[in-house]
């Protein structure tokens, strides 16, 4: 059952305790009692002892009703005015006192509806930070891109011939091959991208990672699908998914498809598969730049993980590439 508000208690004890003292006698009543009773002893005194005249005609009969009665009559009568102006005064000092209850519980409901909607208005502050701090998310996956086709701008400037006269290197050795390999730390931090457009450290290994062609193909693959997808409010950052065992990987590497590595596919945050769901029936463009995405990451992570060691996958498989390759992936049943 539901309580009741306590100024509504107060109020209707004090209405019982009206009702209650009501049928108590007052003084004003006991002193008319008494008043009566002193009277008429004093009329039986006087008509019966004092005069003997013996004659009782009709106006005397009346005259003494009226002079016995009649001041009882007008006793009682201020008795009971007074009982009702008391009761009046009770129950006015009764109500007064209702209502301070009533207004000081209103005064209470009102302070924790305040409090209640000082709540609301934090968690709507809250959603706005969180809001804002995937807006910014955002802004530096969009400054990263900037700063991606400005690198690989460069790259191509470096690798066009500054002389048509150059001589080429010996056996027709493409300059790549004479690069070093890239280092697997740059690998993954270059996967990750950026955390914001100062991450210099970030910036470095993206540009390192850029000259290697594969992982740049990598990269812009996956730059695109997480560009897409961040337009749906969909991020690599909020999403927590299950993580596998690096064997899991190392099947995935070695070819194998399907239920074995199902694993892979941790991520289970229904509206973020839900929305790429909806997005991959509806949007051809989206669709196929996730199946290019797929491929690319298909060919440049196999050969990572061959030679990695576990913590190196464990720590790859933290990157942003790898939880969009998760969720694409998932989506599009290649863990099925």
């Amino acid at each position: 059952m539901a309580e009741e508000p306590k100024g509504r208690l107060t109020a209707q004890r004090l209405l019982d305790q009206s009702t209650i003292e009501t049928d108590s006698p007052t003084p004003g009543e006991t002193i008319a009692v008494a008043l009566t009773i002193v009277w008429l002893a004093l009329c039986a005194v006087f008509f019966f002892v004092l005069d003997r005249s013996g004659s009782f005609d009709s106006l005397r009969v009346i005259l003494i009703v009226l002079a016995v009665f009649m001041p009882i009559g007008m006793v009682w009568v201020a008795a009971t005015a007074a009982r009702s102006a008391r009761i009046m005064r009770d129950e006015s000092r009764r109500l007064h006192l209702a209502i301070d209850a009533l207004r000081k519980d209103y005064l209470g409901q009102q302070k924790n509806r305040g409090s209640s909607l000082e709540e609301a208005i934090n968690r709507k502050l809250d959603a706005i930070v969180a809001q804002q701090q995937k807006s910014d998310s955002a802004i530096a996956i969009f400054s990263s891109s900037r700063r991606i086709d400005a690198l690989r701008g460069e790259d191509d400037a470096e690798n066009q011939p500054q002389n048509s006269d150059q001589p080429s290197l010996a056996l027709g050795t493409p300059a790549e091959a004479m690069r070093a390999p890239l280092a697997k730390s740059d690998f993954i931090r270059a996967l990750n991208f950026p955390e914001t457009a100062d991450d210099a450290e970030g910036f470095a290994s993206l540009r390192k990672a850029l000259k290697d062609r594969p992982t740049a193909q990598l990269v812009q693959a996956a730059q695109d699908v997480l560009t897409l997808l961040s337009q749906d409010g969909i991020y690599m950052d909020d999403l927590r998914p299950d993580r596998a065992r690096p064997e899991i990987w190392r099947r995935f590497a070695t070819g194998e498809r399907g239920r074995t590595i199902a694993d892979l596919g941790g991520i289970h945050d229904r509206s973020s598969l839900a929305l790429t769901a909806g997005r991959m029936k509806q949007d051809l463009i989206f669709r196929d730049v996730c199946l290019h995405f797929l491929r690319r990451f298909d060919q440049v992570i196999s050969r990572f993980i061959e030679n990695s060691t576990d913590e190196e996958i464990t720590v790859f498989t933290e990157t942003r590439t790898a939880r969009a390759f998760m969720l694409v992936g998932r989506v599009l049943g290649t863990f099925d």
